[in-house]
């Protein structure tokens, strides 16, 4: 396994007020527009509070998998169980490739050199950026009856190939994957989006576990005792807002907002890892 660097240092109080204010505001943002913020946390995590790349993946897992778990009581009681359950073959096929993903690609992850692990996250981060921007411009369709023409088994391979994708991004990036699950089961199945958000979170949390678990082999997984209070004030400030941006829904103007957060990300991103990998750190 390649050496790690050094961690920043623990966290004070006042690098976790400065915690707490930034997961709040992308909590808010997130709320908003129906994004989890993770994307988001991880460019922040290395960038301004100086984690190393790997540990900043950590970090960020664990973030996501307190925020998934909360969404998924909070989102019950809007979609509750029986609507959720006719569709449990969408989530069996998703959940078939992406804990395989989640594992391999965790384990991968592991054994990468830093600015390897830079330019593995860099990447897929302006993707997703380019990703969001598109779906503001042009909005999300089903495939017409894509799920209903297709062979039942092509369907099925298909499923698990995104499913296998999905976990591998969500296990690198230590994000939940929503952003790419959500789309992928309105374009292959047809679900209406708001079912879609559902399903995603009985998608997402079953694979982080498994990612997360896989970290744990990672000497980086200290990071979660070295920074417990950064990453718990992280943790309310990231509920607080994405509950406080929830009830702003249709009280805030939210035109060209998904653009500008696709910007930022873009931006934030190439930033933080081209910076890392410019200079050595």
């Amino acid at each position: 396994m390649p050496s790690l660097p050094a961690s920043a240092r623990p966290c004070g109080s006042a690098c976790a007020a400065k915690g707490f204010a930034v997961a709040f505001a992308v909590g808010v943002l997130g709320g908003l527009v129906g994004l989890g913020g993770a994307e988001f946390r991880l460019p922040v995590l290395v960038g301004l509070f100086g984690l190393a790349t790997l540990e900043a993946v950590i970090a960020n897992k664990a973030l996501s998998l307190l925020v998934v778990t909360i969404a998924i009581v909070a989102r019950l009681h809007a979609v509750p169980l029986p609507v959720l359950l006719p569709h449990w073959a969408v989530v069996a096929n998703l959940l078939a490739g992406s804990l395989l993903g989640a594992w391999w690609a965790a384990g991968w992850a592991m054994r990468l050199e830093r600015k390897t692990l830079d330019t593995l996250l860099l990447v897929p981060l302006i993707a997703l950026a380019c990703a969001m921007a598109a779906e503001q411009v042009f909005g999300l369709k089903a495939l017409p009856d894509l799920h209903q023409t297709m062979p039942p088994l092509a369907h099925a391979v298909l499923g698990v190939a995104a499913g296998l994708v999905i976990g591998m991004f969500a296990a690198v990036m230590g994000v939940a994957g929503g952003e790419l699950l959500i789309p992928t089961i309105v374009l292959l199945w047809g679900v209406d989006v708001k079912l879609a958000g559902s399903l995603s979170l009985l998608i997402s949390l079953p694979t982080m576990i498994v990612g997360f678990a896989r970290y744990r082999e990672s000497a980086a997984f200290a990071v979660l005792r070295q920074q417990r209070a950064l990453l718990l004030a992280m943790a309310v400030g990231s509920l607080l807002g994405a509950a406080a941006g929830g009830l702003l829904v249709g009280l805030v103007p939210t035109e060209g907002l998904g653009l500008l957060l696709a910007a930022i990300l873009a931006l934030s991103a190439w930033k933080v890892f081209r910076h890392r990998q410019a200079h050595g750190f």
